[in-house]
């Protein structure tokens, strides 16, 4: 499925000068770097906006085009529209490599963004690499989008390490918890989650006292809650999506698994996990690499609930599609910063060329020697239907 549409008239012209106008006319690029026209910058998306995994993929684009419909509506960027098309790859890795090479050399985009998914982002990497593409905001904390630096990523979001260390830190430090379980999907994801989860606990001289794992785009995780459960764990730390964490949790605690703490990390997708399990949420923990997304204790966070009642008022607040629009928002300051015209060398110069990029109350900064713009977790919790902060 291909969400966005883009139209473009070839035009031959006898000489250059009316080669020129007809050009700016009919939105034809006006020089070498693709995607951008005298009027606009188009950048693509390839997602999940269908199966399991569905809401993640779903809003991140709503997010994205919500920051570009809000910085549309005040002129642009230097009188650039910024203009998006997705393609969905259904949290498939192929799929998202086919969808990446298409975007680049069938649509013409400026840049990818918001790719959503660890195995799909890392099928995304090369083919952005091979064109010179930048790759912005990509949905994953893995820190092999990280470490060794590729300049042509741009991360916005804290790491998966980060985010674990923050619940190790609740669990052992904070609450003297010695027997920590994993739930991992069997993937690069999963191992990703995994390997951050082992290196937290070894810190503290531990180690995970069981795993379980689920292939993805599966809720197949009856062996893993059975395993799980036999160990009785004091909590599982969750690496997975919504749909078969939900599914995870309810299975273990028809197995008697109803005193853990289960723990998730941001990639979950907060809402839609709530929205699976019901009353059976009451006490997850998930760490988050954004701010609150229903309480407005950021100016960016009031400002992305006016965008969204503006442009998709049928929409709720969400962590995830706050992400999105966080990534939107850091784009279009990206572009500013690389000049009148725009190429992608010069936007991805523009990265460690730049202050602190300052998000309505949202830092972002790249040190010289880093593509992660902001190390900030947050830690919730589901209590009585809604999702609280926890300091």
């Amino acid at each position: 499925m291909i969400v966005g549409v883009r139209i473009s008239t070839l035009v031959k012209a006898s000489t250059p000068s009316l080669a020129l106008i007809l050009a700016c006319l009919s939105g034809a690029p006006l020089a070498a770097t693709p995607g951008v026209t005298a009027d606009q910058i188009l950048v693509g998306q390839t997602a999940a906006l269908t199966g399991p995994a569905e809401a993640l993929g779903t809003g991140m684009q709503l997010g994205l085009q919500t920051a570009f419909d809000e910085v549309n509506a005040a002129g642009g960027v230097n009188g650039r529209r910024l203009v998006l098309t997705s393609r969905d790859d259904g949290y498939e890795p192929a799929r998202a490599a086919a969808n990446a090479k298409a975007l680049i050399e069938q649509d013409g985009v400026f840049a990818i963004i918001g790719t959503v998914g660890t195995p799909t982002t890392a099928q995304v990497v090369p083919v952005c690499d091979a064109s010179g593409v930048p790759l912005v905001g990509p949905f994953t904390g893995a820190a092999s989008f990280r470490t060794p630096l590729n300049p042509r990523i741009v991360n916005l979001r804290a790491s998966y390490g980060q985010e674990i260390e923050r619940l190790v830190s609740l669990l052992v430090d904070g609450r003297d918890l010695k027997k920590i379980a994993c739930f991992f999907q069997d993937d690069l994801y999963g191992q990703a989650g995994l390997k951050a989860l082992q290196a937290s606990l070894r810190r503290r001289n531990l180690e995970p006292v069981v795993l379980g794992s689920y292939e993805r785009n599966t809720t197949n995780v009856g062996a893993a809650a059975l395993a799980i459960s036999k160990a009785s764990p004091d909590a599982v730390v969750m690496v997975g999506a919504y749909a078969a964490c939900a599914e995870f949790i309810r299975q273990s605690h028809k197995l008697g698994l109803t005193d853990a703490l289960y723990c998730n990390i941001s990639f979950v997708g907060t809402r839609a996990l709530l929205k699976a399990l019901g009353p059976e949420a009451e006490g997850i923990y998930i760490s988050q690499v954004v701010p609150n997304a229903v309480s407005a204790q950021y100016k960016v966070v009031e400002e992305y609930h006016a965008a969204l009642k503006k442009y998709s008022p049928q929409s709720d607040p969400d962590w995830i599609s706050l992400e999105g629009y966080l990534v939107g928002r850091l784009f279009a300051g990206l572009v500013k910063s690389s000049g009148t015209t725009p190429s992608r060398e010069a936007f991805l110069s523009a990265v460690h060329g730049s202050a602190a990029f300052d998000l309505g109350g949202f830092p972002v900064v790249f040190p010289p020697d880093s593509n992660q713009g902001s190390n900030q977790v947050f830690l919730t919790q589901i209590r009585g239907g809604i999702v609280v902060s926890v300091k």
